[in-house]
């Protein structure tokens, strides 16, 4: 569902925009830490918040990081 807003902010096209693993933190509502593939070898990793569902918003894209392996740890940022 972020694919656009990355795609759009890291000036990139992914033919590949497969989640591979992710981690959740609670906060007003769930902040996503997920690990993203986005061709073979690179990849990427994303910071997801999701609101409350009253609030009626989708998710959006809050920060990320480039360069990553599939072995790079995923940690909260």
């Amino acid at each position: 569902q972020v694919k656009a807003q990355f795609e759009s902010r890291a000036s990139m096209n992914c033919g590949v925009f497969t989640a591979i693993v992710y981690k959740t933190q609670v906060v007003a509502g769930t902040m996503y830490f997920i690990k993203v593939q986005v061709s073979d070898a690179v990849y990427v990793h994303l910071k997801v918040f999701q609101s409350l569902p009253h609030e009626n918003l989708g998710p959006s894209l809050v920060s990320f990081q480039t360069g990553k392996t599939r072995d790079d740890p995923l940690t909260y940022f």
